[in-house]
């Protein structure tokens, strides 16, 4: 073994190690990884600090910090939550809707800069599986799936992220395809688990309820279906919304049955509605003009504009930027530029496609992105990950764009898992009664998603193309 090869294993070495040991320790992987990323690029790769430090994301720091500042204005203003409130108002007394309201509301919360953001309706969504008898298995996988896909919105961590690394290593990638291809497999996951976990019952049940309703039994002015709020251990609700002079958040209108009545939003949340959708526009606007759209310049612009009609909220919105993130994308980052400076990527590739077929060098990676997310943190592992697949789209073996949206939507299904922060607060929310149960099922979910997910989206995504 050459002193190449060893100095590119050492750097591995240190590179896992520091995931492990920070892992263990239960600090940040980002503050860590960054000095370790200098040292080993001056001591191993005889690189420069200046060039060591010139491996740091700003693009995608650019866009991580407009994204998540701008939702943060929209959140600290109430919107979010009034738009919670509407959705649920939609449903009335339909608990078979229930699973594909939340999926919905977690898409388009996690949408909205940082895929965690989706857990605000957790403690809307458990009280309500109880009310209505419902398993809350079903439940926890319409939020999990439903972040899921949601994160990977042009306009979210999942897909800043995905697009971002797959953008620096120079793979052409349109900004939606991974948003395209998490919608479709999460969508897949949520009908598959909504009849495993009853959801047959749950849709016979909605029947005989309207069945009730057709004969006055129910209703807009029957009684309510609704139990008080302190039978499931919740109060008013205003520890979820993020501003005080917010009125009412959907659990207070919840706590008294299905919500009735208006959702009246203010003057600044229709503003905000309508920079939302600006955003929204104005990224698919560009790229259907077949002009790249800056996510992050436009999001600063949209959370500028708003900052101004509304001070206070821009001012609440700056400490819950995610910049707890913006560390560990950019200190994984630039350790992964040291390492592929040193080649030690290319041999980490270059050993998977030499396990066989180019097929199977996919599969064993993305079984390995799933394994390794169901316990470390996701966001690491797609920056982490990805360039593992440049050696295989660069021999030719494979489509740069479907490998890499099957490596990252495989690392986020297993979220799910208990040992995540999505998985720990499923289990936190539950009934008592119900913890040991959902932790052993929510594990059993997420570590088969680790085989299941790579086996579907390879299949369907990067097969064709090599057949």
């Amino acid at each position: 073994m050459d002193e190449t090869v060893t100095f590119q294993l050492t750097a591995l070495t240190v590179f896992i190690a520091v995931f492990a040991i920070c892992s263990w320790r239960g600090v940040h992987i980002g503050i860590f990884m960054f000095p370790a990323a200098c040292a080993i690029g001056i001591w191993l790769a005889s690189m420069s600090l200046e060039d060591v430090v010139a491996g740091f994301p700003i693009d995608i720091l650019v866009l991580l910090v407009g994204v998540t500042y701008f939702f943060s204005v929209a959140r600290s203003n109430g919107t979010i939550d009034r738009l919670v409130d509407y959705a649920l108002s939609r449903v009335g007394n339909k608990p078979a809707l229930l699973p594909l309201v939340f999926f919905l509301l977690s898409l388009g919360i996690g949408a909205m800069g940082s895929p965690l953001a989706s857990l605000v309706v957790v403690p809307i969504a458990m009280p309500l599986a109880r009310r209505y008898k419902m398993d809350p298995m079903v439940m926890a996988l319409a939020m999990g799936t439903g972040g899921s896909a949601g994160a990977f919105a042009p306009t979210s961590l999942f897909g800043i992220v995905t697009y971002g690394t797959a953008r620096e290593a120079d793979i052409a990638i349109n900004p939606f395809a991974p948003f395209g291809v998490a919608l479709g497999m999460n969508l897949l996951l949520l009908v598959c688990g909504f009849f495993i976990f009853g959801g047959a019952k749950l849709i016979r049940e909605t029947l005989s309820r309207e069945s009730l309703d057709s004969i006055g039994g129910t209703g807009a002015g029957g009684r309510s279906y609704g139990l008080p709020g302190e039978r499931y251990g919740i109060g008013s609700g205003t520890e979820l919304s993020s501003s005080p002079d917010h009125e009412a958040t959907a659990v207070d209108t919840l706590v008294d049955g299905p919500p009735r009545g208006k959702t009246i939003f203010t003057g600044t949340q229709v503003f905000t509605i309508a920079c939302i959708i600006g955003l929204v526009v104005a990224v698919i606007g560009l790229a259907i003009a077949g002009k790249e759209p800056d996510i992050g310049v436009l999001a600063f612009a949209f959370g500028a504009i708003l900052t101004f009609v509304d001070p206070a909220s821009g001012k609440k919105a700056i400490p819950q930027i995610d910049w707890s993130t913006v560390l560990l994308v950019g200190g994984i980052i630039t350790y992964v530029g040291v390492l592929e400076h040193m080649g030690a990527v290319d041999l980490l590739g270059d050993g998977a496609a030499s396990i066989g077929t180019p097929i199977i060098a996919a599969l064993v990676i993305c079984i390995i992105g799933g394994v390794v997310s169901a316990f470390a943190s996701t966001t690491g592992i797609l920056a982490a990950l990805v360039p593992l697949a440049l050696p295989l789209v660069a021999n030719g073996g494979v489509t740069g764009w479907t490998v890499i949206c099957a490596l990252a939507v495989c690392s986020s299904i297993v979220d799910v898992s208990p040992f995540s922060t999505v998985g720990a607060t499923f289990v936190a929310t539950v009934e008592e009664s119900q913890r040991e149960r959902m932790t052993k099922l929510l594990l059993r979910w997420g570590l088969s998603m680790a085989i299941v997910g790579p086996v579907v989206l390879v299949g369907a995504l990067v097969l064709p193309g090599t057949l």
